[in-house]
């Protein structure tokens, strides 16, 4: 069983006795996308496949602060916040700026990429490298621009 499944559960636990229902809310939301998946697709979840379903979380609240921020609904906003800042705990740590850049440049050399063409080759390279340590739609544009 994956390390991180088997900190979510046990935080599960913990929230349940403490009485902290908002967390408890948040991880069960996650305890649930896991569950979804590992019937979807007959596989138990290591800590790849459980770093990709945080991210997918993590990215969907991105978006909703976003949303509401713009919409002047700054309750249902900070709502999000508070989830995301949960699962963001238990992604790794996020690279810097300096990283990612760093991790571009070997990628272009690497795939050979000389215009924007090669776009797919190089999110190909650093997709299974970057994922949950780095907004992956961020390096999409940080790889457009250099390509570009």
């Amino acid at each position: 069983m994956s390390e991180i499944k088997t900190a979510v559960l046990a935080d599960i636990k913990a929230c349940m006795k403490s009485g902290d229902k908002a967390r408890l809310g948040v991880l069960r939301l996650i305890s649930s996308a896991v569950k979804q998946r590992e019937v979807d697709e007959r596989v138990d979840t290591d800590d790849a496949a459980m770093i990709s379903i945080l991210d997918k979380m993590a990215k969907q609240r991105r978006e909703s602060i976003e949303q509401f921020t713009t919409a002047g609904r700054a309750d249902l906003a900070d709502a999000e916040k508070a989830e995301l800042e949960i699962i963001k705990a238990y992604l790794p740590e996020q690279l810097s700026e300096a990283e990612i850049n760093q991790a571009i440049d070997k990628a272009v050399t690497d795939s050979g990429a000389s215009s924007i063409r090669d776009m797919g080759k190089v999110m190909g390279i650093l997709k299974p490298e970057l994922q949950g340590k780095a907004d992956m739609a961020a390096v999409s544009s940080l790889v457009k621009s250099r390509l570009g």
